[in-house]
């Protein structure tokens, strides 16, 4: 039979069975405050306990040994339905990670369209609605100028002839890089400096400019300048990715 006892300590009632109270001996622990009663002693008239009286979900776990001076068992209250503002918090919550991972994604769209090919379509059908680019990766720490030099053109006066080869130390394909060269004087301060885009020094067409350097390959470069108004003895050469 169903009957009601109700903790003195904190005075939350709980829906107890007769055989619950009779394996220890009448003594209980309440779940809420953990205080130690007389279940027995505490019990009450259905009409004096609250309108919500909770019925123990640990029913099944008495023992069935002979009783014992020592409480063993919890009366626990149900723990009620989350109020509307904590799922709308939880909603609100869900939508920012996803919003997070949504930015964290385009912002390294060119790396993943690298190491997921499949994801390049996704990611070129949101560029097309968010106006971003999707290109190659531009990793400048991964590249670097293996050789260099600057020399006249003997065959035009005021003619001078940049000779480069730019490495890709990437593991994938990357975008090819501007380059900025400065010609100096003979204390090696800067007379002039020029910035030399991929079509300008490479001289490909645009679909050979899309593939970039490969994967640990190598780019050689050859550009003529005019310097008849510039008398330059050094320059200084480096690589960068124009924000």
């Amino acid at each position: 039979m169903g009957l009601i006892t109700r903790c003195p300590a904190c005075g939350t009632a709980f829906r107890v069975l007769s055989a619950q109270l009779a394996a220890r001996g009448g003594k209980v622990r309440c779940g809420k405050c953990a205080a130690v009663f007389d279940g027995v002693a505490a019990l009450v008239e259905e009409s004096e306990a609250p309108l919500e009286v909770e019925r123990s979900p640990q029913l099944a776990l008495f023992e069935s040994g002979p009783p014992s001076s020592e409480p063993v068992e919890f009366l626990t209250q149900e723990e009620p339905p989350p109020p509307p503002h904590r799922l709308a918090w939880g909603l609100a919550a869900g939508a920012a990670a996803a919003g997070l991972a949504l930015q964290a994604a385009l912002h390294y769209r060119t790396e993943a369209a690298v190491l997921f090919p499949e994801s390049r379509g996704a990611l070129a059908a949101a560029c097309a609605v968010l106006d971003c680019q999707l290109h190659l990766p531009r990793r400048p720490e991964l590249l670097a100028i293996e050789s260099s030099d600057l020399q006249s053109d003997a065959s035009r006066e005021g003619v001078i002839v940049l000779n480069a080869a730019i490495r890709n130390r990437a593991p994938f394909p990357q975008d090819f890089p501007s380059l900025e060269l400065t010609l100096t004087d003979e204390r090696d301060r800067a007379l002039v400096r020029r910035v030399l885009r991929p079509a300008e020094y490479l001289g490909a067409p645009p679909a050979r400019l899309a593939q970039g350097i490969a994967a640990g390959a190598e780019a050689s470069l050859r550009v003529h300048l005019d310097t008849a108004d510039v008398r330059a003895v050094g320059y200084r050469l480096y690589l960068f990715y124009p924000s």
